[in-house]
């Protein structure tokens, strides 16, 4: 028995943006590691790298994220 199937095919109205191809995808085209999704809408694949953009932004300056105690000196690649 197997415990996962593959998907090869998206479920319609699924999006996905390709990292890869930069391209808007419906349903699973390109692997996972390739791709940001799924969406809603094809508007809404479109702007994932803005959505990303600005979701990292948010984290950098959350600050939860930079909770070292005072005095403690920043890591490298944080």
């Amino acid at each position: 028995m197997t415990l996962f199937k593959k998907r090869t095919a998206g479920k319609p109205g699924e999006w996905y943006y390709c990292l890869k191809h930069g391209t808007v995808e419906e349903g699973p085209e390109c692997r996972a590691a390739d791709r940001f999704g799924p969406y809603a809408t094809r508007e809404e694949a479109s702007h994932a790298m803005e959505t990303a953009r600005d979701r990292n932004q948010e984290w950098e300056n959350d600050p939860k994220w930079h909770d070292a105690p005072k005095g403690d000196a920043p890591r490298d690649g944080a």
